[in-house]
């Protein structure tokens, strides 16, 4: 990162307000994905506001990806933190985030009203099997950009196995990162030097401790969930979800259906399609969760805990990215744990495949849905509609 990211502009009230609403209304309309989110704010800042340069704004592009969570939303707060400081960062973080926030905890009502009512069941009977297809065709696209080497094809095959014989999400994806990185260590004489070492560590350490401290003080047996345990599980999540928002599934299900027992499968399906559904990060799948199980505080519990590790990556974090983000090793870190978290990614598909595609109507709506993705690149937000029709017409029609 150059000079120019890191600078501070000067703003008054009137910038101040300005900057909420400009986040606020992308907040509201940015439908699509990471990628659409990033070009609405390119549009917006680098063509209209003539914030940033070209550069600038892909500087910053860099800045988010090589530290965890929601790669878009980050975006939206190094651009606030650059016009406005840390009270940019957080006005623009928090008006990108709480639209969505807030339609999807109005959507997680009548889901907690209706979920065991037919009409429910057929509605997401049908929106489950299009949500795999949707987590397929991208694990496709990821897994060609992760698994571009023999090596990195190898850490996606150990991080397979570890999680399929029970390793925790977090191990499998530290491990093999840290191990990755300091082989690529050992063979390059050029990365021996104190310094970067030294940098490399302190930002690895930085990377950890959140994670490691909730860890310590989550219970490591099936309870109830409360609103600060929910906030305790998402605050770890958020800490280390790296790459896709579709990764979260790996880290929804180990935390909600194996290891509290929580939730269904199905559920966590259910909240991906929701998050898809509604504009801005799908990391608000949180949120749904949160108050599926434990109402309106679950709801704010579940949303500030996934994404304060964002806000204080980008605060904390931002100023020593320039120091170890060209580093070979800590390149080599982030292309292991992408792509053991592509790894992860497919096993968690393929065990909610399972529990989802259980009959032939299912798999039908999943082949199609794939069809349709891969031939026509169509937005997941109307193919998940599309499917919600189909599940209500096949009700209507008493379809089994």
């Amino acid at each position: 990162m150059d000079g120019n990211t890191t600078r501070i502009e000067a703003v008054g009230i009137p910038s101040l307000v300005r900057l909420s609403a400009t986040f606020l209304k992308l907040g509201c309309t940015a439908f699509g994905g990471p990628a659409a989110h990033i070009a609405m704010m390119r549009q917006q800042f680098v063509e209209r506001d003539k914030w940033l340069t070209e550069s600038e704004f892909l500087d910053l592009i860099g800045a988010a990806s090589v530290i965890p969570g929601p790669s878009s939303t980050e975006v939206a707060m190094f651009l606030g933190y650059r016009r406005a400081g840390l009270l940019g960062l957080l006005l623009a973080g928090t008006c990108f985030i709480l639209p969505a926030a807030v339609l999807v905890a109005a959507l997680a009502l009548p889901y907690l009203y209706f979920q065991r009512k037919a009409l429910c069941e057929y509605l997401f009977c049908s929106i489950e099997p299009v949500i795999i297809a949707i987590v397929v065709q991208a694990l496709g696209n990821l897994g060609r950009t992760a698994l571009k080497s023999t090596s990195l094809i190898i850490v996606g095959v150990a991080a397979f196995v570890l999680a399929l014989v029970g390793v925790s999400p977090v191990v499998v994806i530290f491990t093999l990162g840290t191990a990755y990185s300091l082989a690529t260590w050992m063979r390059n004489s050029a990365s021996r030097k104190t310094g970067p070492l030294l940098a490399l560590v302190v930002t690895i350490a930085l990377l950890l401790a959140t994670p490691l401290i909730v860890s310590h003080y989550e219970p490591h047996t099936s309870t109830a969930p409360s609103v600060p345990l929910i906030f305790l599980v998402f605050l770890k999540i958020g800490a280390v979800v790296y790459g896709s928002g579709y990764v979260l599934l790996v880290f929804l299900k180990h935390e909600f259906v194996t290891h509290h027992l929580w939730m269904s499968p199905q559920n966590i399906i259910d909240a991906v399609a929701v998050g898809q559904l509604t504009p801005g990060p799908v990391f608000t799948a949180a949120t749904f969760l949160g108050m599926v199980a434990c109402g309106p505080m679950g709801a704010a519990a579940a949303t500030v805990g996934i994404f304060l590790p964002a806000f204080l990556f980008v605060a904390i974090g931002g100023p020593l990215l320039p120091l170890v983000r060209n580093l070979p090793t800590f390149r080599s870190f982030l292309d292991a744990v992408n792509a053991a978290s592509v790894a992860l990614m497919a096993l968690v598909t393929l065990q909610l495949a399972q529990a989802t595609i259980v009959t032939a109507y299912t798999a039908v709506c999943a082949v199609l849905a794939l069809i349709v993705l891969l031939r026509w690149r169509v937005n997941a937000a109307w193919l998940i509609l599309a499917g919600a029709a189909l599940g209500l017409i096949t009700n209507l029609l008493h379809l089994p």
